[in-house]
């Protein structure tokens, strides 16, 4: 049986993993969501992306500010006020009653949880002798890979049973059960309050680097999240032009001046180390993959195969539960002194394999076929998850690392970003190019159009007695079948895209030093 002592840390690991799953969570639980909330709160559809948006932007700022902050107010009153918050502004999204109120609510709501994720790793880490920190933090890293696999299954399942408000409602009593929890066992350690004391003394918050900060992300979110929609470098009203021009020149002036300050808020010094960059790279294209392809599934199956949003959500739930298994596996694997490199290497090509069988499906298959490639692209991304956190900062300065986690949060956070937008984008344009090219073919000779076309009037004529409704009906049944045929071939490209960019990083592999896990080292960030 365990001691007392034994068993204090995994309270700790239980009462922080609550909220840090919940925030991760509503990163992906309202996507499949947005056309109910848009229509609930009488919005178009497009403007229900901002749901989306704003959340993921305002989430984004307070990621790599999250240790200054910890540290700042203290690790445990920041975390604890990050709980409340971002409970009181889960309750006000379900309460709201315009779109613009939702915006706002889900505003507060990202800058609330933006440190939940860093500050409940450094909690863990603190609560757990060095020889289980390892056993933590694959606890942790299944509470985050978990989430985002679930969330649409969770959020479609309440939307087609409650209703999409009960989506916010929901983190109401998980909320108010981990602030309690966390109340009772976090509690900061000495050597955190003496540096605390330090910084208060001596420090004061970088506004200049914040200020750059804000703008480089916010006009990057819109410019993802919009640009589509407008056209891109083709729009004629230059708002891309002018969000892209603010975000280089923000993204320009942050580098050099966070380069060039003695405590940066941002440490892109961090990018110096190859094993750092390369790891912020896989990480920023792997989430973007797996967002992508938590978006487009869905999408597919909804709009081609009829599906509900429970329906399928269930389609993607199964991967979440191999996730944890090989999550587990790999950590087991990496305590026998695996070179990282190898595992992450083999999760890249896993996730392209899962990507290419995907991109050969077809309008007849059955359930299962979308099931077991979803599965291999999710247990990729797993085999990477832990191996990336040790090469990227094994022999890394202890000093630095928390600045760095934050660094390396973002960039999996605006990964995610990147993803959604890329999938959009290019269904979007694979949609006109497929639709062009099936009209090639539609023409007078086409002698098999032709016969189709009698075939199809003929059996109009027989149900409604009208030749000219028969004649209608047979041209709309063929423009149907042809938006049909190009949806699916930009779904399948779509994936295919996916599976190339699995491959283009797997050479960062290569660049990277050998990395391998010691007995009693952490297997995870800071």
């Amino acid at each position: 049986m365990r001691t007392a002592a034994e068993s204090a840390p995994w309270i700790v690991a239980a009462a922080v993993i609550i909220p840090t799953f919940m925030e991760v969570l509503d990163t992906t639980i309202a996507n499949v969501a947005l056309r109910y909330i848009a229509g609930g709160l009488s919005s178009p559809v497009t403007d229900g992306e901002w749901v989306i948006t704003s959340y993921l932007a305002a989430n984004a700022f307070v990621l790599p500010i999250s240790g200054w902050l910890a540290m700042r107010l203290g690790r445990r009153k920041y975390f604890l006020l990050s709980i409340f918050f971002f409970t009181l502004a889960s309750v006000l999204c379900g309460m709201a009653t315009s779109l613009e109120q939702l915006v706002l609510f889900r505003i507060m709501q990202g800058l609330a949880g933006g440190g939940l994720q860093p500050v409940s790793q450094s909690i863990l880490l603190d609560a757990f002798p060095r020889e289980r920190q390892g056993v933590a933090m694959t606890a942790f890293g299944a509470a985050a890979l978990l989430a985002p696999v679930i969330g649409p299954t969770l959020g479609g399942y309440i939307t087609d049973t409650i209703g999409w408000r009960w989506i916010f409602f929901l983190n109401l009593p998980v909320g108010l059960l981990a602030l309690g929890l966390c109340h009772l066992v976090v509690r900061d350690p000495a050597y955190l309050v003496a540096g605390r004391s330090k910084l208060l003394a001596s420090s004061h918050i970088d506004k200049a680097g914040f200020s750059f900060l804000c703008m480089a992300i916010v006009s990057w979110e819109i410019l993802l999240s919009k640009g589509q929609e407008w056209d891109w470098i083709g729009d004629p009203f230059y708002r891309v032009h002018t969000l892209l021009l603010v975000f280089l020149a923000s993204l320009g002036v942050l580098v050099v001046h966070e380069l060039t300050t003695r405590n940066p808020l941002v440490d892109f010094r961090s990018l110096l180390d190859r094993n750092f960059r390369s790891s912020a790279v896989i990480i920023f294209c792997a989430y973007g993959v797996l967002y992508a392809n938590t978006t487009t599934l869905p999408r597919l199956l909804q709009s081609l195969f009829g599906y509900d949003a429970t329906t399928s959500g269930l389609i993607l739930s199964p991967s979440g539960i191999f996730s944890i298994v090989v999550l587990f596996a790999v950590g087991a694997i990496m305590s026998r002194g695996i070179d990282a490199r190898r595992l992450i290497g083999g999760g890249l090509v896993l996730m392209a394999v899962g990507n290419y069988v995907m991109a050969q499906m077809n309008l007849d298959i059955s359930p299962w076929y979308a099931i077991w490639p979803r599965i291999v692209v999710v247990c990729g991304l797993s085999m990477i998850f832990a191996p990336l956190n040790v090469a990227a900062f094994q022999g890394f300065d202890p000093a630095r690392r928390g600045a760095a986690v934050g660094l390396l949060a973002l960039l999996r956070n605006e990964g995610g970003s990147v993803g959604t937008s890329l999938a959009k984008t290019l269904y979007d344009r694979r949609d006109q190019f497929h639709t062009a090219r099936l009209n090639d073919g539609l023409d007078p000779l086409n002698t098999v159009l032709v016969e189709w076309l009698h075939r199809s009037q003929g059996m109009f004529f027989q149900i409604t007695g009208d030749p000219a409704a028969s004649n209608y009906l047979s041209f709309e049944l063929l423009q149907r079948l042809r938006a049909q045929q190009a949806a699916s071939l930009s779904y399948f490209d779509t994936f295919w895209g996916l599976a190339v960019v699995s491959l283009l990083v797997v050479p960062l592999v290569l660049l990277m030093r050998p990395s391998i896990s010691e007995r009693g080292a952490h297997i995870a960030t800071d």
